[in-house]
């Protein structure tokens, strides 16, 4: 039924072989836990996760849609959505949210797609032969406002997702698409932040009232300018 509804060129995929930081992110239709949903449509004007499973009952993807049933809080005050992938059906889905929310003490608030026909793990390259031919590798999409691609993490099926690291992603994203600024290594919100080079350092002051350090002419470190 949905065999022709991912918005896709797939001769151009044979051409370009997985996404890529900065393209858009294809649109697509799709049966989920909570109906049919249209992609673009869902996120509206919101930040997007999309993360796929490789596949129902695994153990280690059931605390991970545990966990972020729990963040639902976490998410929406970042105003990000959230959609997981399987390529079971939705009625497995369905079995396997009533396990999750059992065994997590969550009640799962996010859809759950059904891609049973691999189309969308096609258009977003989830599914890789080394690991395997016919279920999703553990992927994860931040996805802008824009509907371009902002984050892409791919995991092994033994590792369980960081979602604290998936929050503070996101956090340095928002920030750092409305400030001319970039965050240092382990930044956590709050914390000094990174000048771009774009910036003179004569014209920092002007830019950033909050003041800064100057630790070398190319490192040059100002409070969050939002806090």
């Amino acid at each position: 039924m949905y065999s022709n509804l991912v918005v896709l060129n797939y001769h151009q995929k044979s051409i370009i072989m997985s996404l890529r930081l900065g393209d858009k992110a294809p649109n697509f239709k799709a049966k989920t836990s909570e109906g049919e949903i249209d992609f673009y449509e869902y996120l509206g004007d919101s930040w997007g996760v999309l993360f796929s499973h490789p596949g129902d009952y695994t153990p280690v993807c059931t605390t991970e849609l545990g966990k972020t049933a729990a963040l639902k809080d976490e998410f929406t005050k970042r105003n990000v959505k959230v959609l997981a992938l399987s390529v079971d059906s939705v009625e497995s889905h369905h079995g396997w949210i009533q396990d999750i929310n059992e065994t997590q003490g969550v009640e799962v608030n996010f859809p759950i797609i059904a891609d049973e026909d691999r189309k969308i793990s096609e258009a977003y390259d989830m599914i890789h032969p080394n690991a395997s031919v016919n279920a999703t590798v553990r992927s994860l999409f931040i996805i802008g406002p824009d509907k371009t691609v902002k984050l892409i993490i791919t995991y092994p099926a033994s590792t369980g997702r960081n979602f604290q690291e998936i929050l503070r992603v996101i956090d340095s994203l928002q920030l750092t698409a409305n400030y001319s600024v970039a965050t240092p290594a382990d930044w956590k919100e709050g914390e000094d932040v990174v000048v771009v080079p774009a910036i003179k350092t004569e014209d920092i002051s002007a830019k950033f009232p909050k003041g800064f350090t100057l630790v070398k002419p190319y490192l040059r470190l100002t409070p969050q300018p939002n806090k």
